[in-house]
Parts: structure tokens; C-alpha cells; sequence
């Protein structure tokens, strides 16, 4: 007995089914490219208006921070070995590579000298250096970036800081430089220890204990809301970048679909009246 004859699909479609079937497919890719392309087009805008509060509430953000800071740039404090990182990102990707330069510049940290003690604020960070640095974890923060941050949190994430022992905290950010331009930033910020073994706190008037405590809770806080500020115009420059960069490419891709599109439209015509004319010279 002659087993049947296994045929494809394909096969058994007559020629003008194939092609109709192939211009359908590009057809609904090409459909779906457009819509990516609103989509990236529409999120572009909603990062520039953002960035455009970022960048306002930046500056106020940076003069209370360059000023906590000009103290310990301008004194020589004791660099301890004891050191405790915060890193600053978000919850929010879509960015380009900004969490992970990021977690790249805290991973040469690591090898150069390991960290034993991190604080990460936002998932991005938490997720990127969890492999490596997961055990080194005394507190995480999530919900960043889904709102603009406030002194208050900074102020949740510096007593979070203050309640563990180190001697000094090193927070990684992105240092906003320009629309296009972002550096992953350190700055470090000595133990209270280290700055009431300084004599250069004393020179104007005594200062106690307590008083020193005080200053340096504050100056740790606006240190940290600085910073946040400073990853949050960073990340939303890098998101309107990104999504500018997403928008031209799928217009480069909709103009080669659609020249495949026409190509491929105008073969199955040609192809259809090929086989029409040689159907009626055979009835000839």
C-alpha cells in the first residue's frame, strides 16, 4: 500500500498565497514598529518635562551640597579603613547604561579594596551588585525615582547611615554635567571620629560632642539629597536620551520595512499577471 504524500503547507499554497502571506507579515511588523515608535516618541517628551523640573530642583539641591562638602575638601581628615558605601541609583530603567556604569565603577571598588558595608537606594542597584555584594547589604531602599525625591528621604537614608559603625561613607552617584553628559561620581564623607581628632574644627570656637554629632548628621543628609538630585537629572537626560535614540531608530526601521513592503507588493503583482497572460496565450 502507497503511503499518502506529505506535503507542507507551503507547499500545497498556490504562489500568490505565499506572497500575500509574506506581505501580511510585514504588514503586521511594520504595524508594530509604528507603534513602538509612538510609544518612544511619547515617553521622550514625558522625560523632558521632567528633566526640566530635575534640572530646576537640582540647583538649590547642589549649592547646600558643594557647601556641606567644602569642609571636609578644604581639611585634611583621617581616611578610615572601615568604610561604608551607599550607592544611589532607582527603580527605573529604560535609561541607557546609567545603573550599570553605576555598578561598574562600585565593582572596581570592590576589587581595589574589598567593601564590607553598602547601603543601596533603588533596585536598579540593588539588583546589579547583588551577586557580587549581596552579603554586604545592611539596608535597601526602593520606590526611587517613581516621584521627586524630598529631603525627608534623604534624612531616612542618613539615619539609616548613622545607625552602623563606620569610619568613613562613600556615596556613588551620577554626577550631572550636561544633558548628554553623566560621570559616576564618589564622595566621601569622614566618621565623626575623624573629625573631632581634627584641629581645624576648633580654630573660630569650641565645639562639642554633641554639637559636632549635629552638624554632621545635617551635613550627611544634604550630602545624600544632593546626590539623589543629582541621579535624578542624570536618569532622566539619559531616558530622553534613550528614548530619542529608539524613536530614529525605529524610523530607520519603519522606511525599510516599508521599502520591503512595496518591493515585496509589487513582485506578487507582476508575478499574478505573468501567470494571467501565460494562462491566456495557453487557451490561445
Amino acid at each position: 500500500m502507497a503511503l499518502p504524500m506529505i506535503r507542507s503547507a507551503a507547499q500545497l499554497a498556490p504562489l500568490s498565497s505565499r506572497g500575500m502571506a509574506t506581505l501580511k507579515d510585514i504588514e503586521t511588523r511594520l504595524k508594530s514598529v509604528k507603534n513602538i515608535r509612538k510609544i518612544t516618541s511619547s515617553m521622550k517628551m514625558v522625560s523632558a518635562a521632567k528633566f526640566s523640573r530635575a534640572e530646576r530642583a537640582l540647583r538649590p539641591a547642589r549649592v547646600y551640597g558643594n557647601g556641606a562638602a567644602s569642609l571636609y575638601e578644604k581639611n585634611e581628615f583621617a581616611a578610615g579603613s572601615d568604610k561604608l558605601v551607599v550607592a544611589i541609583s532607582s527603580d527605573r530603567g529604560l535609561c541607557g547604561g546609567i545603573h550599570s556604569g553605576l555598578g561598574r565603577t562600585i565593582k572596581a571598588k570592590h576589587i581595589d579594596s574589598p567593601i564590607t558595608k553598602t547601603v543601596i537606594v533603588g533596585d536598579k542597584a540593588k539588583a546589579i551588585l547583588q551577586k557580587t555584594l549581596g552579603d554586604t547589604y545592611l539596608a535597601t531602599f526602593n520606590n526611587v525615582g517613581k516621584k521627586p525625591a524630598s529631603f525627608t528621604d534623604a534624612i531616612d537614608v542618613a539615619e539609616e547611615v548613622l545607625s552602623h559603625d563606620f569610619e568613613t561613607v562613600d556615596i556613588v552617584y551620577n554626577d550631572f554635567v550636561n544633558v548628554v553628559t553623566y560621570n559616576a561620581s564618589v564622595k566621601e564623607v569622614p566618621g565623626s571620629a575623624s573629625v573631632e581628632s581634627n584641629d581645624a574644627i576648633y580654630t573660630y570656637d569650641e565645639v562639642d560632642s554633641e554639637v559636632l554629632q549635629c552638624y554632621q548628621e545635617f551635613t550627611l543628609a544634604n550630602m545624600i539629597y544632593h546626590t539623589i538630585r543629582e541621579q535624578e537629572a542624570s536618569e532622566q537626560s539619559a531616558r530622553m536620551n534613550a528614548m530619542e535614540n529608539a524613536t530614529r531608530n525605529a524610523g530607520e526601521m519603519i522606511d525599510k520595512l516599508t521599502l520591503q513592503f512595496n518591493r515585496t507588493r509589487q513582485a506578487v503583482i507582476t508575478r499574478e499577471l505573468i501567470e494571467i497572460i501565460s494562462g491566456a496565450n495557453a487557451l490561445d
